[in-house]
């Protein structure tokens, strides 16, 4: 029986980027349709400028995830990114993804990829419209990345629009963050624990498929 796997995330979540690996093996499952949608947790009332605090907290946080689940956080993503203070707001990279899914929706995940190691591994502050647009270019993903440069209206409410499904989604489920796998067959929901998204994901997988 096909499965849907809902996948409740943030583009600036750590832990979202140390179950990217899961989710790979995931999209490359036959019988299962992964559906990303973004819940805005560091978007819009949930941004914030980092301070020194802040950026401390956020890269004791990122070396439990690496060691945890082997996805690379570089010392140039902590001084380029962290140690420059920077803007922390996810709404550029969700506004990209927004586009992605209206105009290429099936490189959505590449372009989550993408935007993630732009940041963690490259050292790119992809709290930036210009950062994400070369990011979108830099995919080959012309169309996506020129409404980013120029974000209408439409795409905005498009936006907002997933980001309020998500939510109400993660309210349903009693999600209480991100990520949150939700898995759909017929007219049933669930949550899935996601423990084995971080340390075993062929197990994680397993866990889905005998669910």
């Amino acid at each position: 029986m096909n499965k849907t796997i809902t996948y409740l995330f943030d583009p600036l979540c750590g832990w979202c980027y140390g179950a990217m690996p899961a989710l790979s093996l995931l999209n490359d499952t036959a019988d299962i349709r992964v559906e990303l949608l973004p819940t805005g947790l560091f978007a819009g009332d949930g941004a914030r400028m980092m301070d020194e605090a802040f950026a401390d907290y956020a890269w004791r946080n990122d070396q439990r995830i690496q060691s945890m689940t082997g996805q690379r956080f570089t010392d140039i993503y902590r001084d380029q990114v962290l140690g420059k203070l920077v803007r922390f707001d996810s709404g550029p990279a969700t506004v990209a993804l927004t586009a992605v899914s209206l105009t290429e929706p099936a490189q959505e995940l590449e372009a989550l990829k993408a935007i993630q190691l732009a940041r963690y591994v490259d050292g790119k502050d992809n709290a930036q419209f210009r950062i994400v647009t070369e990011i979108l270019q830099s995919l080959k993903l012309e169309r996506a990345a020129d409404m980013v440069a120029n974000p209408t209206e439409e795409l905005l409410r498009a936006t907002q629009s997933r980001i309020h499904r998500a939510q109400t989604l993660m309210a349903a489920m009693n999600a209480r963050g991100v990520p949150t796998f939700i898995i759909s067959s017929g007219e049933k929901h669930r949550k899935v624990d996601s423990g084995n998204a971080y340390t075993d994901p062929g197990a994680f997988i397993q866990q889905i498929m005998q669910g």
